[in-house]
């Protein structure tokens, strides 16, 4: 866990396949801006617990971890901002306990939007069956072929990025990773350091721990069924890059255009012009004023 600062709490939730130093460039800014900085690495990464049991990663699990959080830090709220895998952990905390969770925001990844049908099943019956969340389902194949070369899985995995839609379908017998390039060159927001620090952790950890989220993907959707159409009250702030994959195409753009029905306190929409899915790392500035002038709207440090 990484603390700095002191003044109102805020949690910062990182995401897949990532650790709490993605988190690195905001915890200066945010901590010399008057707040409490606190960044977890999440349950099943990094130096946290992973456990055995792939129930142990539901919604109501890593929900419960940020909750848990709030608790041992002796404090009784917090602000909470989630990216990639951490952003559901961040619309669903501010969704469940809007008691300790005063505000949200999320990056990357939109606010939930609980469809009819369990997601996997829903995209069987589409006719899709060769979707990343599909591909990590069974235990240990997508293991395999991500700890096989560490290295070169972190390097494929921050460097390209998914600004193409089709990066998240896996094609027949090339795994998740495609045609990786051990001489990928690095975008200029990330050092070999950087990415050292992330291939060390995750020699040590594996992949199974952030895996197994996703094996709980139809089993939150189970979960979650008491908050059908919850709307998100608490002021909240969405922020993206224009060349995520994740907010592209029909349901992604869609999901974007419609969020104000589930957030009807959203303060801003960002789409960061020409930007990547790794968003607090590659703007690192622009998020960062962004996520300084939310929180002193919502949350101003004394």
């Amino acid at each position: 866990m990484r603390e700095q600062g002191e003044g109102p709490l805020v949690l910062l939730c990182h995401g897949w396949p990532e650790l709490s130093y993605s988190w690195r460039q905001q915890i200066l800014a945010l901590a010399a801006a008057g707040y409490r900085v606190v960044a977890p690495d999440m349950r099943g990464f990094g130096r946290s617990p992973a456990p055995r049991d792939i129930a142990a990663y539901s919604i109501f699990d890593t929900v419960g971890d940020m909750v848990a959080l709030v608790g041992a830090l002796g404090e009784r709220q917090a602000v909470i901002i989630g990216h990639d895998w951490g952003a559901p952990v961040a619309w669903h905390a501010a969704m469940f306990r809007p008691d300790i969770f005063t505000a949200v925001a999320g990056l990357s990844v939109p606010p939930p939007f609980r469809g009819r049908g369990r997601p996997l099943e829903t995209l069987q019956a589409s006719g899709i069956a060769n979707f990343y969340w599909q591909y990590f389902q069974t235990p240990g194949v997508a293991e395999a072929e991500l700890e096989r070369d560490v290295a070169l899985t972190m390097r494929t995995m921050l460097a390209r990025g998914f600004s193409d839609p089709q990066s998240l379908f896996v094609a027949p017998d090339r795994g998740f990773l495609g045609d990786a390039d051990p001489n990928l060159p690095l975008p200029a927001w990330l050092s070999e350091a950087d990415l050292g620090e992330f291939i060390a952790a995750y020699r040590t950890s594996g992949f199974r721990g952030g895996l197994n989220w996703y094996r709980n993907i139809d089993r939150n959707w189970e979960l979650t069924a008491p908050w059908q159409d919850a709307p998100i009250r608490q002021p909240s702030l969405f922020i993206a890059g224009s060349d995520d994959a994740v907010i592209k195409g029909i349901i992604g753009a869609k999901r974007v255009q419609d969020m104000e029905r589930v957030l009807p306190d959203l303060r801003r929409k960002l789409i960061i012009d020409g930007a990547g899915h790794w968003i607090q790392q590659e703007c690192a500035a622009e998020v960062n004023a962004a996520l300084i002038a939310f929180l002193r709207e919502v949350a101003p440090a004394g």
